[in-house]
């Protein structure tokens, strides 16, 4: 009884991260933070997005996209409302995502699973909640590329919170998860630019690295969030399996479809015209001259680089304003720079992921679920094989 109230509240939840799903991405009119600006202008724009967003979640009450029909409250009961419209509005029969019900089957099935790893104890409540915020991350990154702060930051204070009525090793645990986590993507997001960057010179003369971007900015922030829930120990694992499973199904998708990102709307919308072989040999341009080795083929990825400007190094800084700045750049500024404004707009412009790039936060999400629910019983099917001291050492021993 007490496992299908438990499944009854994850239904629910599941269907508030629906709404959390498609609201909270949506496009603000708040003013983005320029470039230009400063660390604390640039903050203090990010939080006024936040606090409209999450106005967003409350107001207005949900309605069809297609025909503005207002959600009555019996429409709205997780999975049995889905099942009785058939997946589709009451009023205009426009069809409904399956996204959303199986987001509430989703969260109903990690919640039981939860119950059955912890029982009905006070450790239930923290994978609960931790589950509540990473179901939404998973799927709006995987849409939108995105993890919001919105998401990220009170998950890792609430799991560091709910660990103190665990007492001072959990907490102890929990805080350095988060700190370790965040650190190691850290370090891999500046190595990885540092590794891809060369020194050029901009148009007055001034020597600047140019790189690209080496890991996500929102990665750091949700592995800061699993490492709060399972714990430092255990992040090794959720780095390799993460890693393993992305890898996997970028494979698989580069031998489907050719590519293992989202795929290419302008190739895949445009009219496709047959042409004679005849036609084609008499168009093909007629020259002796040899190709340059060193120039990009047609077919290869055009890679686009941006600089790295330190905060601290800004000129006209006061010297006090200057050690401020380190610990920020350091652990904080996005690496590499905001690609600057466009000339006509003066926004600027939305990144666009290349044909191999895949969003590794729904794999860091799903290794941190693995990892939190199924390590026990992973380290008791290795006990007494030779890979045992592999399953302590990568998951912790837990």
């Amino acid at each position: 009884m007490l496992t299908l109230w438990i499944a009854a509240v994850g239904l629910c939840f599941g269907s508030f991260i629906n709404v959390v799903i498609a609201r909270l991405p949506l496009p603000d009119d708040v003013d983005e933070p320029d470039p230009g600006d400063s660390w604390w202008e640039g903050w203090k724009a990010t939080f006024r997005i936040s606090g409209r967003a999450f106005k967003r979640l409350a107001w207005p009450p949900s309605r069809c996209p297609k025909c503005n029909h207002q959600i009555r409250w019996f429409e709205n009961i997780p999975v049995v409302s889905w099942l009785a419209l058939r997946g589709k509005c009451s009023n205009c029969k426009t069809p409904i995502s399956p996204r959303y019900i199986l987001v509430e089957l989703l969260t109903g099935a990690l919640f039981v699973a939860a119950f059955s790893r912890f029982g009905w104890t006070q450790e239930l409540l923290s994978p609960l909640v931790f589950i509540v915020f990473l179901v939404p991350l998973v799927f709006i990154d995987a849409e939108h590329w995105i993890l919001p702060f919105e998401l990220t930051l009170p998950g890792i204070a609430l799991g560091i919170g709910l660990a103190i009525p665990q007492g001072p090793d959990a907490v102890r645990t929990s805080l350095i998860g988060a700190v370790a986590g965040f650190l190691a993507f850290r370090v891999m997001e500046v190595g990885g630019f540092l590794a891809t960057s060369t020194i050029v010179k901009d148009e007055h003369g001034v020597e600047r690295r140019m790189g690209r971007e080496a890991l996500g900015a929102g990665d750091k922030y949700l592995l800061a969030m699993i490492g709060a829930q399972v714990g430092w120990r255990a992040l090794l694992a959720v780095i390799l399996f993460s890693s393993l499973q992305g890898a996997v199904v970028g494979l698989i998708r580069m031998r489907m479809t050719g590519r293992a990102g989202p795929r290419d709307a302008k190739t895949d919308t445009a009219p496709k015209t047959e042409v004679k072989p005849e036609e084609a040999k008499s168009e093909e341009p007629k020259t002796d001259a040899p190709k340059d080795p060193t120039s990009p083929s047609d077919e290869e990825e055009e890679v686009e680089v941006f600089p790295f400007t330190p905060s601290f190094l800004a000129p006209g800084l006061p010297l006090w304003k200057r050690l401020v700045l380190v610990p920020v750049t350091i652990f904080f500024q996005d690496i590499p720079d905001s690609p600057p404004p466009d000339e006509s707009t003066g926004e600027i412009p939305d990144w666009k992921p290349g044909a191999n790039n895949i969003p590794f936060g729904p794999w860091l999400g799903l290794a941190g679920l693995q990892v939190l629910l199924f390590s026990p019983w992973l380290v008791a099917q290795l006990a007494h094989t030779p890979w045992q001291l592999v399953a302590n050492l990568v998951l912790g021993g837990t």
